[in-house]
Formats: C-alpha cells, structure tokens, sequence
C-alpha cells in the first residue's frame, strides 16, 4: 500500500510559498500533510491530498514543476519509542529512509510518511512487525 506525494518546486524568496499555497486552495485542494526542504535557492514542498491526480495537473497547469512520488504511510501511537519502532523495523529489513514526517488527522490519528528506497519491502518488513501501511483512501 502506497500513498502519492507530490513534489512542488519553488524559489526559496519571500511569497512564495503562500503563493503555492493560495494557488492551491484555489482549486479546492485540501492539503492533508505538507512538508517544505529548502536550499538558497529553492524549495521543495511536499503535499499529501485526497486527489493528487487532480492537484498535480493543476499544479502544472498553473505553472508549477512538479513530481509525484509513491510514499508509505503508517499510523503511529502518541507515545515515546513510536518511530523509533517503525524506523527499527525498516533498519533491520535492510530498508533506507530518504526521509519521514508527520501529520495529524482529526478522525483517524497521527500518521507519519515515510519516503523509503523500496516500498514494497518496506511495506511488508512493517506488516510482519504488526504495523500496517495504509493507502491514500484510507487518509480521506
């Protein structure tokens, strides 16, 4: 199970983002996770929403680079050792994190995305520990 995260760049000057994010919404986009890496001269905003089909041909339309990129997300407990578990896991199935971040969700918890070098291994290291994957219809 595989959620799409869509990868946005921009400049890394004063307004943009807020520009990326207005023009966002404006489409009636509703952001679910968002993560932002920035260098001097760029940006990278990651996003994660009910319909990424739809976002990121608006996006391009609108004159954004974008890509999009399948991306594991798990549910995790609101207590200590919760990634350290899940991180655990995939250390000892020989699996590499890219990167991780976090979101809240009001009906269904804290989920984090985790950006691996092979989901498919990823996935099942972290089922065979009891930590389920889920997809993107079970973030909406």
């Amino acid at each position: 199970m595989s959620v799409k995260q869509i990868s946005i760049f921009i400049e890394n000057k004063k307004g943009k983002l807020a520009q990326a994010t207005k023009f966002i919404a404006s489409h009636d986009i509703n952001l679910r996770a968002l993560s932002i890496a920035d260098t001097q001269d760029f940006g990278i905003l990651r996003i994660i929403c009910e319909d990424p089909d739809k976002a990121n041909e608006v996006l391009r339309e609108g004159g954004f680079l974008t890509t999009t990129t399948k991306v594991l997300a798990a549910p995790i407990s609101d207590e200590p050792g919760s990634l350290a578990s899940i991180l655990e896991v995939l250390s000892e199935s020989n699996v590499m994190v890219e990167y991780t971040y976090a979101f809240l969700s009001e009906k269904h918890g804290a989920y984090m995305i985790l950006r691996v070098d092979d989901n498919q291994m990823a996935a099942a290291a972290l089922a065979g520990a009891g930590i389920k994957t889920v997809d993107q219809a079970d973030l909406f």
